[in-house]
């Protein structure tokens, strides 16, 4: 059976669990320096990004091979999906000569549309509706930390395709959400309402709130990301005014539990959503999620392939 992966909600809770058992096996196996494997091998993938990046590229071209498999890397002017050629024909050609996509995306209709024109898996490497593979890489490195799954997440920001996935995720594993945002600034109001849906049956708790510091007061876990993606910039200066009450310091800090450690999906913008004390300080995981993006995406992928 197809396999695609394009929201956090396309897998149930016993499959993400699953993903995590296989996922830190690979990362024992790798710090033991045993980390080749063959359950990729004779596979090759087209890696189609639209969008910049160092940590989903490193991760999935470095996974991809540790696996066995191969990767051909297709930068932004060698496609330009949906102008010099339409994408279900590049998603039909593509489908002669690979095993697997992952693609990173300005447009989230763009991966549903290359999917329903392939027989081989797609994965969502980023969209501007989710960024599903970061989502499981953080609940990794969560469950790594606290040793558990259900715990209280407080996303300080904009309601971005990062958030909108740690909210499905947070929903499906049974914890508890809380964004704090501007008013204007929230998750996709689809995703807030799948979110809702999907705690009602698992006991999660999904929550929009105005004030950081009242978030932040049983939070476990804080993250925050930029304030204006990719394709945002025009949007940069009126957000930064409007986001800067939600920067999360020292002072933010001082409202949250001692044990609350600090998240971030990189790259940030020091000194605007994140100060360098607290990115660099001793309650960031930032480079435990980073380092997870690679253990994440191959217990992905062999649950895929298996």
């Amino acid at each position: 059976m197809k396999r695609d992966y394009l929201s956090v909600a396309d897998l149930t809770r016993e499959e993400i669990e699953l993903v995590f058992r296989l996922s830190l096996e690979m990362k024992e196996e790798l710090e033991r320096g045993r980390g080749k494997r063959e359950d990729l091998s004779g596979r090759l993938f087209a890696l189609i990004f639209e969008k910049p990046s160092l940590r989903t590229r490193v991760t999935f071209e470095g996974g991809i091979k540790q696996m066995g498999g191969d990767t051909i890397y297709l930068a932004p002017q060698d496609i330009q999906l949906g102008k010099r050629e339409a994408v279900k024909d590049v998603a039909r050609n593509l489908n002669r000569w690979v095993d697997g996509v992952v693609a990173r995306v300005f447009s989230h209709d763009s991966l549903v549309e290359m999917a329903e024109n392939m027989d081989v898996p797609v994965v969502n490497a980023l969209s501007d509706l989710e960024h599903p593979c970061q989502a499981l890489a953080d609940y990794l490195t969560i469950f790594e930390k606290a040793g558990r799954v259900d715990v209280n997440l407080v996303f300080v920001g904009d309601g971005n395709n990062v958030a909108n996935s740690l909210m499905l995720l947070t929903a499906i594993l049974g914890g508890n959400f809380t964004i704090a945002c501007p008013e204007g600034y929230e998750p996709t109001a689809q995703i807030i309402e799948r979110a809702k849906e999907i705690a009602e049956k698992t006991g999660a708790s999904i929550e929009v709130v105005r004030s950081p510091q009242e978030a932040v007061k049983k939070a476990d876990f804080i993250y925050t990301d930029v304030w204006a993606s990719m394709g945002q910039e025009a949007e940069a200066e009126v957000r930064n005014r409007i986001f800067r009450p939600y920067q999360v310091n020292s002072e933010l800090l001082s409202h949250a539990p001692s044990h609350a450690l600090v998240m971030h999906c990189l790259p940030a913008r020091r000194g605007l959503e994140i100060t360098d004390e607290v990115l660099d300080g001793e309650r960031s995981i930032v480079l435990d999620q980073a380092e997870n993006r690679l253990h994440a995406q191959k217990g992905l992928l062999k649950f895929i392939y298996q």
